[in-house]
């Protein structure tokens, strides 16, 4: 489902360049002749929110790395003289800061959004592995930025989980000695995080364009999980989606300046204002938010191996949802079981950010035990039942049918899932 490029050059300079590197046409046919489903809502628009945010958090992080110093003696002062001395350096600061947690926002929303219309199914797996490796990556590139400003929380939230990997049976030293650069977190290990957190982020923006252009081969999902069938069933990607992803993101760009501006701190750690100080351990080590429901998983598990397993596993086993939901029909719409089980899920992954949030203690132990093992149960148990019980509504004949009613749809509605998707 790609876009047929109807740009023809008129100047001649521009026709000398276009016949040696096709370049404008290939941005006219992928942004503004590329026909999306006319059916689409705002929950589409964060795909390209998420294109902001990460131009946000480069740019950001270039002109911060100016100022920066990644050495442990001197990395929170820099810090502080970001902030005081630069000019607009609290600004740049509090936005790469806060654009972190509304990256991690617009991500979240955009994977429920997935796994709530079925955007994973064929021929989509690849597109959905590709976001899950992006989303491994943004993990990476956030924790590695939470070290930098080497206050307490930095300091002791890089010794706990780096030493997560010494669980590892034979390897597990090993690993951990190589990503401290030495015996314990210190200098090493702060230039280590800082030159892999520079680096990732260019790696996320690689994969991004492999994402983008798998999105272009087997097209956009909808609402409705059809297929286009015909030309009535789309738009041009400009003016319809681009005006659509322009009013969205000035919404969210709104919704991130009033954090910026307003509470530029409530999603952070105040020990992070307090240098880090290998001898004084906090009371209560946390990560930041968006890790929360995988932190919850850890601590809920006895045996340390069996933690940091039930923590990776909850991500790895999101790369085999395509094949784990066996229903045919894709969209959350036609299928009542699926649609109540999935906001059990969501109101799970919300409770194990709580959870994560408290200390690892009586109730809150056991409380995340059972969340832990409904998260998995509803991949590996759940949706692979559902496939085979689940009665679906009546799935729409067409897109333009299900917009506009039977009248002006062509053809009727097909029952349950007589007529099966073969495409995502």
């Amino acid at each position: 489902m790609s876009g047929h490029s109807t740009f023809e050059p008129k100047h001649p300079a521009l026709k000398w360049f276009e016949s040696r590197l096709p370049l404008v046409g290939l941005i006219h046919s992928s942004f503004v002749a590329y026909p999306t489903p006319r059916n689409l809502n705002y929950w589409w628009t964060f795909g390209g929110i998420l294109s902001l945010m990460l131009v946000v958090q480069i740019l950001s992080g270039v002109v911060l790395v100016m100022h920066y110093t990644p050495h442990a003696s001197m990395a929170f002062d820099s810090v502080e003289h970001i902030m005081r001395d630069v000019s607009y350096g609290w600004l740049l600061r509090y936005m790469h800061a806060n654009g972190a947690s509304m990256f991690f926002i617009a991500v979240y929303i955009h994977m429920f959004r997935g796994l709530y219309y079925g955007s994973y199914k064929a021929p989509r797996e690849v597109l959905w592995i590709l976001g899950c490796i992006i989303y491994l990556l943004m993990m990476a590139t956030g924790f590695m930025g939470y070290v930098l400003p080497w206050g307490q929380m930095s300091f002791w939230g890089a010794t706990v989980i780096t030493n997560l990997f010494s669980a590892f049976p034979v390897v597990g030293p090993t690993i951990v000695e190589w990503l401290w650069g030495g015996f314990s977190v210190d200098n090493a290990t702060l230039n280590r995080f800082f030159s892999l957190h520079y680096l990732l982020p260019f790696m996320i923006a690689g994969v991004v364009v492999l994402h983008v252009w798998a999105l272009h081969v087997v097209g956009q999902n909808n609402p409705t999980g059809v297929e286009p069938k015909s030309e009535k069933d789309t738009v041009p990607f400009t003016p319809y989606a681009t005006i659509k992803d322009g009013f969205g993101m000035v919404c969210f760009l709104i919704f991130f300046a009033w954090f910026l501006f307003y509470i530029p701190n409530y999603l952070g750690h105040a020990d992070n204002y307090i240098p880090a100080n290998p001898l004084v351990t906090p009371a209560h080590i946390v990560p930041e938010w968006y890790y929360l429901p995988f932190y919850a998983m850890l601590r809920s598990v006895p045996d340390k191996l069996g933690g940091v397993l039930t923590m990776f596993g909850a991500i790895i086993v999101l790369f085999f949802v395509p094949w784990l939901d066996t229903s045919k029909v894709r969209s959350a719409r036609y299928r009542p079981l699926f649609k109540q089980f999935f906001w059990i899920w969501v109101a799970v992954c919300i409770g194990l950010g709580w959870l994560g949030s408290k200390p690892a203690e009586g109730g809150y132990v056991i409380a995340g035990r059972i969340l832990t093992i409904w998260y998995f149960a509803h991949f590996l148990i759940i949706l692979p039942l559902l496939g085979l019980f689940e009665k679906p509504k009546a799935v729409p004949a067409s897109i333009t049918e299900a917009v506009l009613g039977k009248s002006k749809g062509g053809a009727p509605a097909s029952a349950g899932v007589s007529a099966p998707q073969t495409k995502g």
